[in-house]
């Protein structure tokens, strides 16, 4: 039984989230509007644009809610998760990640052109040739942005003279528009120390001026800077090289992300979205048992934290695949079978990509539920 079926008649009724089956994905919808708002009037006073990343939410019905409020488009890592958005209606699309085998550069030249503003990273030039065939082939044109590597040898050109040499293949592609750089220092974003994250930010965008400075010498100056995340969105904007922001986790903030100082003041972004669990055996003291392990719970982002349903300073720890365990002092005596909580999740982007959907709440309400529109398209 799916969602919709177990939980649809719940909607509108008040109280209705304390009959949800769980593990549930919940998110708070007046905290998700919150948080959008914020982030839209941040950059807006910084005269940036806004591309935030739904790899984050895989979500169409977030991503409108993002558009509304003024974002530029949507960034997506993958191209399932563009053209999800893009069947969702979704414009100004840009795939973070190069895509370089021959049948999904097929399907970008597909993608092009139905898409309308739609762009894509490259980091070689044997893959701007391969794409330029293909896009030739199905009539259709594509943004083309330069990766560029901050550092982590993941993806992205790793010097100035090959970022040169990628413009110039993208230069000489009829079916090719060059529209800018990429540049996320992902290594960065979890720093904790505000000032520390600062000072490695600040000397990554010194090496970043070096290659536009590059490109703009051989006549390739971008139009688009494009990068940035949710932990170094206040250094970025305030060093003033992007020209839009790709920041996505600020619509939920996970557990990583709330470990961190995200600013040198109280950060505008909340807490929306968290796992609802319920403790399924208390048989033991200082230790109850819930119904979210590895399955309902990313894993790499350290342990989720406890919002509501049990004592702030209970620890939590996986007890396998189905089940987790609250342990305090005494909670065994205090939660009984049954009883509900809501937990944290440490990282965002790999949890919701467990569910089929969010369950949509206004306080203690069911109001909505939403589907993970691109969840599992990894490729």
């Amino acid at each position: 039984m799916d969602d919709l079926e177990l939980h649809g008649q719940l909607i509108g009724r008040q109280g209705s989230r304390a009959d949800l089956n769980t593990p549930v994905l919940v998110l708070d919808i007046d905290a998700l509007d919150r948080n959008i708002a914020s982030m839209a009037r941040l950059v807006a006073r910084h005269q940036v644009g806004l591309r935030p990343h739904a790899k984050t939410h895989k979500s169409v019905d977030i991503a409108r809610r993002q558009i509304v409020a003024g974002a530029v488009g949507l960034c997506c890592a993958k191209i399932g998760e563009a053209e999800v958005l893009a069947d969702g209606g979704i414009e100004g699309l840009l795939i973070t990640s190069p895509v370089a085998s021959p049948p999904a550069i097929e399907r970008l030249a597909r993608l092009a052109a139905r898409s309308p503003n739609l762009m894509a990273v490259f980091d070689h030039a044997d893959v701007v040739a391969a794409t330029d065939r293909a896009l030739t082939k199905a009539g259709a044109a594509l943004g083309a942005v330069i990766d560029i590597d901050p550092g982590i040898r993941r993806t992205g050109v790793a010097s100035p003279d090959a970022a040169v040499a990628v413009a110039s293949a993208i230069g000489a592609s009829p079916a090719l528009e060059y529209r800018g750089v990429q540049f996320y220092c992902g290594a960065q974003q979890h720093i904790a120390s505000f000032a520390e994250r600062r000072a490695a930010i600040e000397e990554r965008t010194g090496y970043l001026r070096t290659v536009i400075a590059a490109l703009a010498d051989a006549g390739f100056a971008p139009d688009i800077v494009t990068g940035s995340g949710t932990g170094s969105h206040r250094i970025d904007l305030d060093l003033g090289v992007f020209t839009e922001l790709q920041a996505g986790s600020y619509v939920f903030m996970d557990r990583q992300y709330l470990d961190c100082d995200l600013a040198d003041d109280p950060t505008p972004f909340e807490i929306s979205l968290v796992v609802d669990a319920r403790v399924v055996s208390a048989n033991h003291a200082a230790l109850v048992t819930i119904d979210a392990g590895f399955k309902s719970l990313s894993t790499d982002g350290g342990k989720p934290g406890i919002l509501s349903g049990a004592p702030a300073e209970t620890l939590f720890a996986f007890m396998g695949d189905e089940h987790g365990a609250l342990i305090a002092p005494g909670i065994g005596e205090t939660l009984r079978p049954g009883d509900a909580v809501s937990l944290v999740v440490p990282h965002c982007d790999p949890t919701v990509n467990l569910y089929d959907h969010y369950h949509i709440v206004r306080g203690d309400t069911l109001v909505d539920i939403w589907p993970v529109s691109a969840r599992g398209r990894a490729r």
